[in-house]
């Protein structure tokens, strides 16, 4: 994942100087792409592992 995250880097920093062309917004957004579907999966993950407790009300 890292590799990923380092080239949407790479891509940004480019889009802001120069420009991209269409090929790189094309695997810019792929990667992004690719990386939400990783953090989704990861909160979902975390999620499903959690347990919740009920706590006495206070008096």
């Amino acid at each position: 994942m890292q590799i990923i995250i380092e080239r949407i880097n790479e891509l940004s920093k480019k889009q802001r100087s120069i420009g991209l062309e269409e090929w790189e917004r094309a695997e810019q957004e792929a990667l992004r792409q690719e990386y939400l579907t990783y953090i989704r999966e990861q909160v979902k993950d975390t999620l499903s592992r959690a347990q919740t407790t009920q706590d006495s009300p206070i008096q």
